[in-house]
């Protein structure tokens, strides 16, 4: 068995960490504010399988101008940060076509067929149980134009992953979550769509299974060193320790780490914003996700979740609330018993690449450092699949094939 450390203890870190301690590896997991909120804990809580397809897609070149000038839509960029962000905007831009679209669509399906197994196995080997439902789930749209392309994009899902939905139309989707009392011209209902109970007790429960089975450090890294007999991580702490295998799941943070290794990679902010509301007198039977305006109402146990959206920002910028008042209005709207008293509102940094595919893969040049960071929005969902394919790759028996997309050797 080998010795391991894990550079980031969000979502990624911690799966892939509960998975190498339940497979018998010697497993060290940092953490640079393991009391903090991080993006894994504030997500919106879908296991979100149906959800293979990119930011960046065919036709999105018109509306460039659009996410400029409008600072609270459900994609924008600060303009103080477009220079340093041009090289990812330009990818981003050339990842918009059919066959960009269809490269990651075709990728993250091989990730998302084995997505609820994983999950359940990686529950298993923290004695975790009944933290995810089977909920389904609502995608409304305010015209119809939006719902036959909606239609349309997850008829090509279907082609490539199991995917079970149906439209109806808006009385329909109102007999299902009757709290839908504003208008719009239809929905999709995916019958077969999970939630966790709560993001943040599900990440602090793996935090927790590494704290007693294996070491959990308190600090960010600092720097990773290689050397002939090992990969020694230097902490922020004043701490250092070598392994055999180090695994860099920092989020946006493992990009310093990467440019130190002597690579190149895209990634940047893309931060997300929500309002959660403890204990709400008025709650949703399903999650339901408002396809024209990029966000998404979760029901928790006990809380109620409104956020989503993408700000293409500095991770340092701070943040703008004004992103989260606007969708608790716009969700008004169809649900008008929603309050705007009462919640608490929330930002994150979820790590983006330009072509919504996360890397997890080795360090081309040397395989005792392994990648997996870059996941989007779709952390959570593809957690549990990462923690199963880094293993893998430290006991050398890694699915070249299924792992090629994600190789960070596409940035080189």
């Amino acid at each position: 068995m080998a010795k391991v450390g894990i550079v980031g203890g969000g979502i990624i870190g911690s799966a892939i960490a509960t998975w190498l301690i339940a497979d018998g590896h010697q497993v060290t997991l940092y953490e640079r504010d393991p009391g903090g909120k991080p993006a894994s804990g504030g997500n919106a809580g879908l296991i979100a399988v149906p959800q293979i397809y990119p930011v960046a897609r065919p036709g999105m070149l018109v509306q460039v101008p659009g996410w400029l000038t409008d600072l609270l839509g459900p994609l924008t960029v600060r303009w103080r940060d477009l220079p340093s962000m041009a090289p990812w905007l330009v990818a981003f831009l050339k990842a918009a076509t059919p066959r960009g679209e269809a490269r990651t669509m075709d990728a993250l399906a091989g990730l998302a067929r084995t997505v609820l197994s994983d999950h359940f196995e990686l529950g298993r080997r923290a004695r975790l149980t009944g933290h995810l439902r089977n909920t389904g789930a609502l995608s409304v749209h305010d015209r119809g134009a939006s719902l036959d392309a909606a239609a349309a994009l997850y008829g090509e899902v279907k082609r490539r992953i199991d995917v079970d939905f149906e439209r109806l139309t808006a009385n329909a989707a109102r007999a299902l979550v009757p709290e839908l009392e504003g208008a719009f011209a239809g929905a999709l209902h995916f019958k077969d769509f999970w939630i966790v109970t709560h993001p943040m007790p599900v990440l602090r429960h793996y935090q927790g299974f590494v704290r007693a089975e294996a070491r959990l450090i308190g600090s960010a890294v600092k720097a990773v060193r290689q050397g002939a007999s090992g990969v020694t991580l230097e902490a922020e702490d004043g701490s250092a320790s070598t392994y055999e295998f180090v695994v860099t799941a920092a989020g946006i943070w493992s990009r310093e780490l990467v440019r130190q290794l002597g690579l190149k990679v895209l990634l940047e902010a893309e931060r997300g914003y929500n309002t959660t509301y403890d204990h709400p007198k008025m709650q949703l039977k399903m999650p339901v996700i408002f396809g024209d305006h990029g966000f998404v109402a979760t029901p928790f146990v006990d809380a109620l979740r409104v956020g989503g959206a993408v700000e293409l920002a500095s991770p340092e910028a701070p943040p703008n609330f004004a992103r989260a008042k606007a969708m608790r209005a716009k969700m008004r709207r169809y649900v008008p018993a929603l309050p705007e008293e009462g919640g608490i509102e929330w930002m994150g940094r979820r790590p983006s690449t330009p072509d919504s595919m996360p890397v997890i893969s080795r360090h081309p040049r040397d395989r005792r450092i392994l990648f997996a960071f870059g996941h989007g929005h779709m952390g959570l969902t593809y957690s549990a699949a990462t923690a199963r394919l880094v293993a893998a790759m430290v006991a050398g028996k890694e699915d070249a094939k299924l792992l090629a997309p994600f190789d960070i050797a596409r940035f080189q």
